[in-house]
């Protein structure tokens, strides 16, 4: 399977002759124009963009309002193979972790991770195991080691709460 990464989204038009609007989630929002073809999710879709200032873009064949109107939204990927390695071994991007096993410190297998998923407070790992699915915050207190190239992650799982419904949560 290969492995997408998100390195940007298509916002709305800006004029009438088929420029976007476009949020870049690299480092430097004109460096997205460098790699080349982006693809969409499924990778059957592809789109070379032109970055402009001011967060404006120009996608290639797109030449009127209409146009750039139907590709608001288009989330932009480039296949992970195609980036280079981190510059620090210790650094590794997030969809690095999907698919790795996921284990206690003792060892014990808890699962794998599915995904990595941010809902505002913070990055969560998906932790599929024989439990179903459970969420941890990836933090260094529940996540202390991440093994990329040893294919593990130690997850120290944080103590769970649980409220009744009618109680005091004091």
């Amino acid at each position: 399977m290969v492995k997408r990464v998100l390195l940007g989204e298509i916002g709305r038009p800006h004029g009438v002759r088929g420029l976007v609007r476009l949020h870049a989630f690299t480092a430097d929002p004109m460096a997205i124009g460098g790699y080349g073809k982006l693809t969409d999710e499924s990778g059957a879709r592809t789109f070379a963009i032109t970055p402009l200032p001011g967060g404006i873009a120009r996608v290639e064949g797109v030449t009127d309002r209409n146009a750039a109107a139907r590709l608001t939204g288009t989330k932009l990927y480039v296949e992970r193979d195609s980036l280079p390695p981190p510059d620090d071994p210790e650094e590794f991007l997030l969809c690095d972790l999907e698919g790795l096993r996921a284990e206690a410190e003792d060892g014990t297998r808890l699962g794998t991770v599915r995904a990595v998923e941010e809902y505002g407070a913070g990055h969560f790992l998906v932790l599929v195991g024989d439990t179903g699915e459970r969420l941890i915050p990836f933090t260094r207190a529940a996540v202390p080691v991440v093994d990329v190239a040893g294919g593990r992650v130690v997850i120290v799982p944080p103590a769970e709460v649980e409220a009744k419904l009618g109680e005091d949560a004091a």
